[in-house]
Order: C-alpha cells, then sequence, then structure tokens
C-alpha cells in the first residue's frame, strides 16, 4: 500500500511540475493560463498528500519492524535470562548440595564439645548410656564404594580416622554365631590395661574387668572377617563406650540398629552405608568419643549416633591413657555376670528389636552354662575368663570365671588357654 501511494505521489508531482512549466510559458506568451495554474496547484496538492501517505506508511513498516525486532529482542533477552536463571539454578543446586562436607564437619565439631564436657565430667551423657542420637546421618566419602566394599584409614597423625563400609545382609548372615578374627592393638594402645570397677547410674550394677576394650569402628557383628584387615579399625575404648551400661548401649546400639534392620529384612539386596568417625580433642591420641552415621539404600535407617568414650567415676588421661581408677585384685564373680552376659559388640545373641533396650533388671544373673558330669559347659560363643585373662569352654567351678562372649574377653585382652587342667578345658 505505502509503495502504491508513493508512485500516485510521484506521478502526481510529475504532473504537477509539468502543469506549473506550461503555466510559465502561457503567462509569458499572455494566455489564458487560469485553469493550468489551477490544475497545476491541485496537481501538487495530490502529489503532496500521496507522498505523504507512503512515507506514512514507510514509517509505519518501519515503526512495525522495530516493532519486531524489539520483539526479538526481548524474546532473545527472555531466553538469556531463561538460560541465566536456569545456570543461576544448577548454580544454586551445587551450592546447596556442596555444603554437605562443611555441614558435617560443623557437627563433628559441636559434638566433639559435647563429648569434651561429657568427659571431663566423667559422664554416661544424656541417656546415661553413654550414646545420644543426632539426628539424620551426614554419610560422606562412598562415592568409590559399592556394595561390599569398605574403606579404613589413619588421620595425619596416624591415629585411627573414618571407617566407612557399604554393608550387605550377607556379611551379617555370614558373621553370625562366632567371631571371625582377634582384635587388633590400636594406635597408642595403653600400657597398661587395669581391671576395674565401674557403677553404672543407669542399671544400678556395678561392672568387674578390663578398663579398655580394642573397640571396633566397623564391628565383626556387621562386616565379618574384613573388620579385622586394619588396626585403623579399632580405637582405645572403654568398656561402657563398647557396650553401654547395659550391653544395648554405646557403640552396640548403633550395631544394634543395623542388625535389627538386617533381621526385619532377611536376605535383602538393600546395603547399609556405615561411617563411624572417632573424635579426638586436639592432638590427644585416644578419642573422646564417636559419631556413627546409619543410611541404609531404601530409606528405612536415616540416623547418627554419638558415642561417649568414657567411665563413670573414672579421670581418664586421653593422651595416655592413664587413669586415677583403683585396679582390683579379686572380682566378685556374681556381680560380674550381672554386667558381663553378651558380647563385645554383640558378637553374641541379638533380640534386634527396634528400641534396643532390654530391662536390666531382668537380665539373668546366673550362669547359663551346662552341666555335663563334673564339667559346666559354655552355651555357644561364650566362654569362662580366669583372673588370669585365659578363657575357657568348659569348668568344674563356674564361680570361680566370668562368664561371658568370647568377643568380650578378646576385646577386653584375654586370650584362649592352650591347654586345660583338672578345673579348666580349653
Amino acid at each position: 500500500m505505502s509503495s502504491f501511494a508513493s508512485f500516485i505521489g510521484g506521478l502526481s508531482l510529475l504532473i504537477a511540475i509539468i502543469l506549473g512549466v506550461l503555466w510559465v510559458v502561457n503567462k509569458v506568451g499572455h494566455r489564458n493560463t487560469n485553469h493550468q495554474g489551477r490544475n497545476a496547484l491541485i496537481a501538487l496538492v495530490v502529489a503532496f498528500i500521496f507522498i505523504g501517505i507512503g512515507g506514512g506508511g514507510d514509517s509505519t513498516a518501519k515503526t512495525n519492524s522495530d516493532k519486531a525486532s524489539m520483539s526479538n529482542s526481548s524474546s532473545d533477552a527472555s531466553v538469556t535470562a531463561t538460560k541465566h536463571a536456569a545456570t543461576t539454578h544448577k548454580s544454586t543446586a551445587k551450592h546447596k548440595t556442596a555444603p554437605t562436607a562443611t555441614a558435617t564437619t560443623s557437627r563433628n565439631s559441636q559434638v566433639l564439645k559435647k563429648l569434651v564436657s561429657y568427659t571431663n565430667h566423667e559422664s554416661a551423657g544424656p541417656t546415661q548410656d553413654y550414646y545420644w542420637q543426632l539426628g539424620k546421618s551426614h554419610t560422606t566419602g562412598f562415592k568409590h564404594l559399592k556394595s561390599g566394599d569398605y574403606h579404613f584409614a589413619s588421620d595425619s597423625q596416624g591415629r585411627a580416622g573414618t571407617a566407612r563400609a557399604v554393608l550387605t545382609y550377607g556379611e551379617y548372615a555370614d558373621s553370625r554365631g562366632s567371631r571371625q578374627g582377634s582384635p587388633l592393638e590400636p594406635s597408642s594402645w595403653p600400657t597398661t590395661n587395669p581391671k576395674v570397677a565401674i557403677s553404672y547410674a543407669f542399671t544400678g550394677r556395678t561392672y568387674h574387668g578390663y578398663l579398655y576394650n580394642r573397640s571396633h569402628s566397623i564391628g565383626d557383628s556387621l562386616l565379618g572377617a574384613k573388620s579385622y584387615t586394619s588396626e585403623n579399625n579399632f580405637t582405645t575404648g572403654t568398656r561402657p563406650q563398647n557396650v553401654g551400661a547395659d550391653q544395648d548401649g554405646g557403640m552396640r546400639y548403633a550395631e544394634e540398629t543395623a542388625e535389627a534392620y538386617w533381621a526385619s529384612n532377611p536376605n535383602t539386596s538393600d546395603t547399609i552405608k556405615y561411617e563411624t568417625t572417632p573424635l579426638y580433642y586436639h592432638s590427644e591420641t585416644i578419642p573422646r568419643g564417636s559419631i556413627v552415621d546409619i543410611k541404609s539404600s531404601d530409606g528405612q535407617i536415616n540416623t547418627a549416633v554419638a558415642v561417649i568414650n568414657s567411665a563413670e567415676g573414672i579421670k581418664i588421661n586421653y593422651n595416655t591413657g592413664n587413669n586415677n581408677a583403683k585396679p582390683i585384685k579379686s572380682i566378685s564373680r556374681r556381680s560380674s555376670q550381672a554386667t558381663r552376659t553378651t558380647s563385645s559388640h554383640g558378637y553374641g545373641s541379638s533380640t534386634g528389636s527396634a528400641n534396643h533396650k532390654t530391662n536390666a533388671t531382668a537380665r539373668s544373673t546366673t550362669h547359663s552354662g551346662t552341666k555335663s558330669g563334673q564339667w559346666t559347659v559354655a552355651a555357644a560363643g561364650m566362654v569362662y575368663v580366669s583372673d588370669s585373662h585365659k578363657y575357657y569352654s568348659q569348668v568344674t567351678n563356674p564361680d570361680n570365671y566370668t562368664y561371658e562372649s568370647e568377643s568380650a574377653a578378646q576385646s577386653s585382652g584375654a586370650t584362649r588357654a592352650s591347654r586345660g587342667n583338672q578345673y579348666a578345658r580349653p
């Protein structure tokens, strides 16, 4: 339309010019030029009108083009903004996942402060059973670990560091009923390990036995023979740190959490990420406690447990293992039995109950061995431990021995007797 108007305008202008020239010629010749002058004027007006229309069309076309250009520019800007938003979102998403290690470090630092306070006060902690729950797990460092894999490492000071394993039901099933190895001596194992008396406020009972155990970070009942492949899977742990005040606390509570899952999901192909981090105060060589992070692949378990490495009423030097406990030379077998009838790290029987707790007053205080003539035979996985740190499977007078699991005896430093006598048999 604009091109046609411009054409008419140009033609009218040409006619106006021609008429104007004729008008001038006739005027000079003194001829009648009224109609020529009028026609020239009309042609000029028409020319201006159509030229204006054509120009307006061009302007309109140009405006429309500009609008389209602006629209495209806006579209491009929108696309750019969208891409930027997507990039920002990705960046934000990465930012959200990146602080996991930082959050874990912060959590561990806060837990260590509490552990230092509890251990300095010779405390069993808020549950009185040498552990408390922290909330959801912070499992890290599992990127290259597959089902059945494990990793033990030391820190920059040569102390046992974080232990990780992707646990399977098969490992749990294979380790039931018997111990899969002998505890290894951890870094900075104390030169002396006295037998002591520890009175538990939680149960009202007193433990008599070795103060320190070679404590698994990931126990035999979960990882089996693999748990003995490195001393970095062991720390110096007090007896209550190992099994709590009632045999279901301390590290044992964390292990029972995993065991209860396996018991509820037999032969499952799901796995458990299990991670134990010993926490040391400054350059001390014995940890004040540990954090155990547990997460099953199906999401049924997602928890973290803090474990306290202390003993009620006993002040411990966490650099040397020295302590102010009064060593005991003789042990009241009856009182000892009440607190030593299950294994260190649960290598004896486990109910697998969700609450992990058994009424302390309901525990048996009698030997559960069976009589065979003059001999009393220990149940499967159980032994009789003498004052000389030797243990036997058959004895004539069980009251002269401590009756406990073989794993607990080994963790506390006892060894199987190489030969028997008239009162005891290996």
